[in-house]
């Protein structure tokens, strides 16, 4: 192989705060059935001009007074200290502080007159209590600076729909007296939260879970360091180095130990091995190159040393609740061990294994197919140690000649000279990968692609000595190899470093086996991947049992008998409850009132929204060449009817004629049909723009979002052309009219505990619930920014409505960096804001209630990152609440939701149909918080939701922090009943649904940044740029670059659900 000389080498350098408790919400002592005005805490009175403020923050102004609100809308947010103000927005720029006042400066909040509501004859619920004679606020559009919709409801023209669910917030009790912990500064002075008892609402029952009961060793177990020189980074060479030495010396020196070993550093035995430090001189025996003479090695010095004595007495002392800390490295050994063989076996990913010999390979398409293979970690339970064991499936790179690879990538033979597009295909698509070489006989050495010559291999030339000869790469391998090279107009592949190059034509590259492909698929190897990996529970279940269990048969497993691990075969039997669904409340108008969800899901049949939005001006564009005008004009008149008869206020006739228009003219055309409504409706403009789109529409669909919600300032609402198509699809169209009434401001369905405030740690006090998560670019993608996004609820006490934030911060970082922040302004000194303290002042000009409650869902946070995102993230709400007043520390409470966990929930009895839904899986409602959950923490596995296809995934819930001291019942039945709330379908999900929107909208903020995203997962972002000379703060990388920022959303958009 043609090698450039060595260029010599140069040498070169490098260089909290204790917060008091707040005060709590007092009230008086009254005679029967008489309750008197409330104070809440942190409000005393002032003049309007001090409750305004810098900035036109209003979050201590009293709902209802003369200079509230009102005020503040009236003078454009301006107001106190002169008035120069600006109104506070839902953007990723921030408010300014309040003035620095006392306590005594802010006016009292005041709740309405009540009067109580006697139950039904033979009722034992407690009395209801009526607002009389103010009606129910009906859901306002997330609007931070509004006015407040009047009791008659003049502003908002449904307010008539909610005169019947009159309840007022008179039930609000004085909450306990607690104190507000101080952030601990570090893990070491942190606990999570112990469990508070086992729930024990809903019915029992006994599930299996794929956990495997793992008796602890009583072995003295031993760590040892290794070292390896020269040191090399593969994991895999490291190994078979280890293999050679053990092989060699495991009699004669290790005194017949069978150690494990991590592929790095570390080496463990079950028992003291006869040395504390030994070197050791290994041999790799290279490839065979085919020859007659003796294989070359490669030399390695292994030098291992004592290191510690991993203690399972500290393991036992932690599984019976008696010790706080999980000893890892105890853990950590137990899972080298049970990893070891299959590592040798398989092809070893995270800690999956996979292998063709797993199951049939299927093809994906561009070169790919799918491997099958487990899932498998060790975990400390209830139940003791348990083996987490899992099926599962990725996607790998096919095996084959580099040239018919190319020929798949273009679809067709390429023989010829390549252009320079075609070329940055090819470098795309392999550069990373390893080969092997077919020219040197059985020597099938590998080497890792890291370029693709501009030159074609008849113009390649390298130096053959120091003199600067130079050789042909095509001379050199018919003189060296024998080799005539078939394709000489074609490119190299380029291995080793650019330093020195190595040149390796195509023609003699296999690609290697066993290379999983990182990148991101597209949409049909997503779908083909998904139906490799969708099994039946039952199926499933067998499979868990046949391919890891049996196969893996760890009885006789070498290193776990060595190491004295005994592993059960049989899955876990646990016991579980069903959580009662929630009743739904629907509006009076319809024939059914309320709605019993029925196994997860119910329907719209005789039902009314319970604040149907109004759609007055709205226009629709065609861009399916698939969808006829007429057809177009049949579809959205269905859709109107749908709309309305669902209980919104929508219009039969778009504002415009429906258009059409191409792909690629989506910006002009959108803007072209807001500018012919506006000039015949006037500026207020379009309330909704109808889309039709080509069922494969590549970027059209994040162009559209992109354009609508951050330029033209329009909610918009997108169908395929399959279902514009089909006849009759009342279904789908009463899905889409759920989605539209959340986008225009309305709700669809509120909890009826919620009204009747039954629900416990929500209904007694103005609380606020948020969610959070963080999305991050695909691997590779290193220089894309992550999304984070925080939504809170709007609208207590029915906690159905959510305003989201979104901000871009520094690649893959986990932490939402905004979600409190300062910073220095010239003028004004420092100043506070970041996403929380936003979302507060939102809920306070919303509901017209402080938050006197926090509960904060934060997902996609792995066990290893929890004590650091519950420090930072814990911290920021902190720090957002004391900005808006000095003494103002709602409790908090601080939940992760983990839906990437490979714990499985099967029925004890497959065959029996009052154990299982339709699909075979377990109930909607289905909660396990014993066996297979933490030892002493408090955790629970839920599965809210009803499968539909393959084995439904419960999420797993963990408390990191909570001062409003739930019982188990109280966080799981209030888990479960939001699930019945998501806007979007007349089913239960899967996610606790601020969680959820969370997702939905961090995702698509990636459009705004690259409309190229595709929907399955997250994307590389391309440029973007901000609109109508709005101005946006940029986050800063690590390494000091600007993280791009987001456009920001109009105005009038980011006051609803448009997300969904």
């Amino acid at each position: 192989m043609p090698r450039k000389p060595r260029k010599p080498r140069t040498e070169s350098s490098e260089g909290a705060t204790t917060s008091t408790p707040a005060e709590r919400l007092a009230v008086a002592a009254s005679p029967p059935h008489e309750v008197r005005e409330l104070q809440p805490p942190l409000l005393a009175q002032s003049s309007p001009q001090q409750i305004i403020g810098h900035g036109g923050e209003d979050f201590g102004s009293r709902p209802g007074s003369g200079r509230g609100r009102e005020a503040a809308a009236a003078s454009g947010g301006g107001g106190g200290r002169g008035g120069r103000g600006r109104a506070a927005s839902l953007t990723p720029h921030y408010v300014e502080p309040f003035p620095s006042q006392s306590s005594q400066d802010f006016r009292v909040q005041q709740l309405p007159h009540v009067i109580p509501v006697r139950p039904p004859p033979g009722s034992s619920a407690p009395p209801l209590v009526q607002q009389q004679p103010i009606p129910f606020a009906p859901p306002r559009a997330i609007d931070p600076v509004a006015a407040p919709v009047s009791a008659s409801g003049a502003q908002y023209p449904v307010a008539d729909q909610m005169k019947k669910l009159a309840i007022a917030p008179a039930a609000i009790q004085e909450p306990e007296q607690q104190q507000i912990v101080t952030v601990p500064v570090s893990s070491k002075t942190l606990r999570f939260p112990l469990r508070p008892g086992k729930g024990r609402v809903g019915q029992r029952c006994m599930v299996k879970a794929n956990h495997f009961l793992a008796t602890l060793p009583d072995k003295d177990l031993h760590h040892y360091d290794v070292a390896i020189v020269p040191e090399v980074t593969s994991r895999g060479v490291n190994r078979a180095v280890m293999e050679q030495l053990i092989k060699r010396y495991r009699v004669s020196d290790l005194g017949n130990r069978l150690p494990a070993y991590d592929g790095r550093k570390s080496l463990y035995t079950a028992g003291k091995l006869p040395f504390d430090s030994r070197e050791f001189q290994i041999g790799l025996p290279d490839e065979d190159d085919g020859s007659n003479t003796g294989r070359r090695e490669r030399p390695f010095k292994v030098v291992i040393k004592f290191a510690s004595r991993p203690d399972l007495h500290h393991l036992k002392q932690f599984l019976a609740g008696a010790q706080a800390d999980v000893p890892q490295e105890a853990l950590q050994v137990l899972d080298i061990v049970l990893r070891e063989l299959p590592t040798h076996r398989y092809t070893p990913i995270g800690r999956s294994f996979y292998s063709p010999s797993l199951g049939s390979t299927v093809p994906l398409g561009d070169g790919l197919e799918s491997w099958r293979g487990f899932y498998q970690s060790i975990r400390p339970t209830q139940m003791g140690l348990s083996l987490n064991i899992d099926m599962s499936a990725t996607a790998f790179i096919q095996s084959k000649p580099v040239l018919d690879f190319v020929q798949i990538l273009f679809n067709r033979h390429v023989l010829g000279p390549l252009s320079d597009s075609d070329r940055n295909k090819i470098k795309k698509a392999l550069r990373g990968l390893k080969v092997e070489v077919t020219h040197r006989g059985n020597m099938r050495r590998k080497y890792r692609i890291t370029d693709i010559t501009k030159q074609a291999i008849e113009e390649l030339q390298f130096p053959v000595d120091d003199k600067g000869t130079m050789k042909s790469v095509v001379d050199y391998f018919k003189e060296t190899y024998k080799f005539s090279i078939r394709y000489p107009k074609l490119p190299c592949l380029q291995v080793g470093s650019q330093q020195r190059p190595n040149y390796l034509p195509m023609e003699v590259c296999i690609i290697a086996e066993g290379q999983r492909y990182s990148k991101r698929l597209n949409e049909r190897q997503i779908t083909s991947l998904l139906q490799v990996t969708c099994q039946r529970p039952q199926d499933r279940e067998n499979s868990i049992l046949q391919v890891c269990v049996y196969r893996n048969a760890y009885k006789q497993d070498p290193y776990v008998q060595e190491f004295g691990i005994s592993i059960s075969n049989q899955l876990a039997n646990v016991e579980a409850r069903i959580l009662p669904p929630p009743r739904l409340k629907y509006h009076d108008t319809g024939r059914e009132k309320e709605c019993l969800p029925s196994i997860g899901q119910w329907n719209m049949m005789h039902k009314k929204m319970v604040n149907g939005g109004v759609v007055k001006h709205w226009a629709c564009i065609n861009f399916s060449r698939y969808v006829t005008a007429d057809t177009a004009h049949q579809f959205c008149n269905e859709l109107a009817r749908m709309c309305q008869t669902s209980g919104m206020v929508f219009e039969m006739n778009p504002v415009i004629p429906i258009q059409g228009a191409r792909p690629e003219q989506c910006d002009n055309a959108i803007s072209h049909i807001c500018e012919q409504a506006k000039r015949k409706i006037g500026d207020k403009g379009l309330d909704l723009l109808i889309a039709i789109l080509a069922d494969s529409n590549g970027s059209l669909y994040g162009y559209l979002k992109k354009h609508c919600e951050t330029v033209v300032g329009v909610v918009s609402q997108c169908c395929l052309t399959k279902h514009v198509n089909k006849q009759s699809n009342k279904q789908y169209l009463a899905n889409v009219a759920l989605k539209i009434n959340v986008k225009v401001g309305g709700r669809n369905t509120v909890l009826v505990d919620a009204l009747t405030r039954r629900i416990p740690l929500v209904s007694d006090i103005p609380t606020i619930i948020f969610g959070a998560d963080v999305t991050h670019p695909h691997p590779g993608e290193d220089s894309i920014p992550s999304i984070a996004a925080v939504v809170a609820s709007q609208d207590w006490p029915e906690v159905t409505t959510y305003a989201g934030l979104v901000c871009a911060q520094t690649h893959r970082q986990e932490l939402i960096q905004d979600l409190f922040k300062t910073w220095v302004d010239p003028q004004r000194g420092i100043l506070t804001g970041g996403l929380i303290k936003e979302l507060l002042i939102s809920f306070r000009r919303a509901t017209g209630y402080k938050p006197l409650r926090i509960i904060f869902y934060r997902d996609g946070v792995s066990e290893g990152q929890f004590y650091q995102v519950l420090l930072h993230e814990l911290d920021a709400i902190r720090k957002a609440c004391a900005s808006l007043e000095p003494d103002y520390q709602p409790p908090v409470t601080f939940v992760v939701v983990q839906k990437r966990h490979h714990t499985r929930l099967f029925a004890s009895n497959h065959n029996d149909q009052r154990s299982v839904d339709r699909s075979g899986n377990v109930f909607a409602g289905t909660v396990v918080d014993s066996t297979i959950c933490h030892p002493t923490e408090f955790d629970f596995y839920l599965c809210s939701h009803a499968g539909i296809k393959g084995t439904s995934r419960p999420v797993h819930y963990h408390m990191l922090w909570d001062e409003n001291k739930f019982t188990a019942d109280g966080l799981q039945t209030l888990t479960n009943n939001l699930c019945y709330t998501y806007a979007r379908c007349t089913r239960s999900v899967s996610i606790v649904p601020p969680a959820y929107y969370a997702h939905l909208a961090a995702f698509r903020a990636r459009f705004y940044l690259d409309p190229e995203t595709s929907d399955s997962g997250s994307s590389g972002v391309g440029p973007g740029k901000s609109s109508g000379g709005t101005t946006i703060r940029t986050n800063r990388a690590a390494a000091g670059a600007a993280v791009r920022p987001l456009p920001a959303v109009r105005e009038n958009v980011k006051k609803v659900m448009f997300y969904c």
